[in-house]
C-alpha cells in the first residue's frame, strides 16, 4: 500500500493573521494529509492592539502558543526568519538557541507583518520610542516610569495608534505633560461627531495638540516641525505608520512600492502561486479597488480568505468568494472613553459614530474577541477536516494554470 505524503504548509508569523490562518487550516484539513508548522520568534501571542496599554504600565495576560495550539495538529517552531528561497521552496531560520535551520514547504503563508516606520526622519531611530512591538512597548514603559512629574511626552502621529498612545499615557500619568503632533488636522478623517468627541476627550485629559505640524527631526529633548517650531520632549513616541518586514523584498516575489506582496483576491501571490500573503504583508485590494490598510481589521479577513482558498484548492472544494470590507474604526481613548467611527465598505467615515463609555466597552469587546479567536484556533466549533486530492497535493497546489482557479 502506497504511503500518503503529507502536504507541508508553513505559516510565517503568529500575529493575529498568522495565528488565525494556522488555526483555520487545521480546522479545514485532515491532519493525516497535511503538516502545518507555525513559525514565530516569540513563544507567546502578542496582543498588538494593546501595546499602548502595556507601555502605559498595564500588565497583559500571557497567551502561550503551546497551550493555544495543543491538540490542533499545528506544530510550533520558534525562530527568526532570515531568508526565503521561493524557487527552492525553503525558509531559513535562526532558532531560539541560536542555531540555523532550513524548512521546506509546499505551501507558504507569509504573515510576518509590520513594524514602526521612521520614514527616514533624522533622529527617530536614535531617540524615539515605538509601540508597534512588545519590546518597544516595554522600553517605553520603563522610560515613562523614570519620568518626573511635569516632564513632557510628545506623541508624533495622529492616526489610531497615536491617539490611543497619547490618551492612554495621559490617563495613566496625569502628572506628565502630554502633547500630540499631527501632520494634518486632528482627526480630519473622522465624522464631525467623531472629531468633536475626540477634541473633548483630549481636552479633558490635558493633551496639547499641535495640528499641521509635520515633525522633521527628533532630538533627545525635543522635536522640530517643518515650520521650524521646537516642542520640548523628555520622551518622543513615534506612531506615523507601519513598514512591512523586509524579507519579502529580498526574494523573487512580486512586491509593491511598500514592500507588500502583491496578491489576488484569494491572497495568493500573483508571481508565485504556492505563496500566500496575509495581514499587513499583503498588497490586497478591497472595495473601490483601494489597497486594504495595515490593521487588525484587515488581518483577520485576509487570513480567513487565504486559509479557505488553500483548503479549497487542496481538497477540490468550492473557492471562497467573500468580499473584504470595513465596518468601523475602533479607537480606545484611555480606559474610560472610546470612539467607534462607522465607515463605508472602503473605509470612509460616515456621520454615525459611537462615543463615550459604551464605545470604550465596544472596543474592549473587539479586543477580547480577537484574542479569543486566536486562543481558540478552531473557534470552539466542531471540525470538518477534508481529505486532500492527491494529485493537487503532490503539485503543491501551485501550478500557474490553477493560480486563478
Amino acid at each position: 500500500m502506497q504511503q500518503r505524503t503529507q502536504h507541508r504548509i508553513i505559516v510565517l508569523g503568529a500575529g493575529y493573521a498568522g495565528a488565525a490562518a494556522a488555526g483555520r487550516l487545521a480546522k479545514r484539513l485532515h491532519r493525516d494529509d497535511v503538516a502545518i508548522t507555525l513559525v514565530n520568534a516569540e513563544p507567546d501571542f502578542i496582543e498588538r492592539v494593546r501595546m499602548h496599554q502595556l507601555a502605559a504600565g498595564q500588565d497583559l495576560r500571557p497567551r502561550p502558543f503551546g497551550e493555544m495550539f495543543a491538540g490542533t495538529g499545528v506544530g510550533l517552531k520558534l525562530g527568526k526568519v532570515t531568508g526565503i528561497d521561493v524557487d527552492r521552496r525553503t525558509v531559513s531560520l535562526t532558532e531560539a538557541d541560536g542555531g540555523a535551520a532550513e524548512l521546506e514547504y509546499d505551501t507558504l503563508v507569509y504573515a510576518l507583518g509590520s513594524g514602526w516606520n521612521d520614514h527616514g526622519v533624522p533622529g527617530v531611530a536614535e531617540h524615539a520610542h515605538e509601540v508597534a512591538s512588545r519590546p518597544g512597548a516595554l522600553r517605553l514603559r520603563a522610560r515613562l516610569a523614570g519620568l518626573a512629574a511635569g516632564q513632557q511626552v510628545v506623541v508624533v502621529g495622529g492616526g489610531l495608534t497615536g491617539l490611543e498612545a497619547a490618551t492612554e499615557i495621559a490617563e495613566a500619568r496625569p502628572d506628565l505633560g502630554v502633547a500630540l503632533a499631527v501632520r494634518g488636522g486632528l482627526g480630519d478623517w473622522l465624522s464631525p461627531k467623531g472629531r468633536s468627541h475626540l477634541s473633548k476627550v483630549l481636552g479633558r485629559l490635558g493633551i496639547t495638540v499641535h495640528e499641521h505640524a509635520a515633525v522633521t527631526a527628533v532630538e533627545a529633548d525635543r522635536v522640530t516641525t517643518a515650520d521650524g517650531e521646537t516642542v520640548p520632549a523628555a520622551v518622543t513616541v513615534w506612531t506615523t505608520g507601519f513598514a512591512v518586514h523586509p524579507i519579502a523584498s529580498a526574494t523573487a516575489l512580486q512586491v509593491g512600492a511598500t514592500g507588500q506582496i502583491v496578491v489576488d483576491s484569494t491572497m495568493r501571490s500573483v508571481s508565485h502561486p504556492d505563496v500566500y500573503a496575509i495581514g499587513d504583508a499583503a498588497m490586497a485590494m478591497g472595495p473601490g479597488d483601494k489597497p486594504l490598510r495595515m490593521s487588525c481589521a484587515s488581518g483577520g479577513p485576509t487570513a480567513w480568505q487565504a486559509a479557505d482558498a488553500i483548503a479549497a484548492r487542496l481538497t477540490g472544494g468550492k473557492m471562497p468568494n467573500v468580499p473584504i470590507r470595513y465596518f468601523n474604526q475602533c479607537i480606545s481613548l484611555g480606559r474610560k472613553e472610546g470612539l467607534i467611527q462607522y465607515v463605508t465598505a472602503d473605509d470612509r467615515a460616515v456621520s454615525a459614530a459611537l462615543t463615550g463609555r459604551f464605545a470604550a466597552l465596544y472596543k474592549e469587546l473587539v479586543c477580547k474577541a480577537a484574542a479569543w479567536a486566536v486562543a481558540n484556533p478552531t473557534l470552539g466549533l466542531p471540525t470538518r477536516r477534508r481529505r486532500l486530492v492527491r494529485d493537487t497535493a503532490r503539485a503543491g497546489a501551485a501550478s500557474p494554470a490553477t493560480a486563478s482557479a
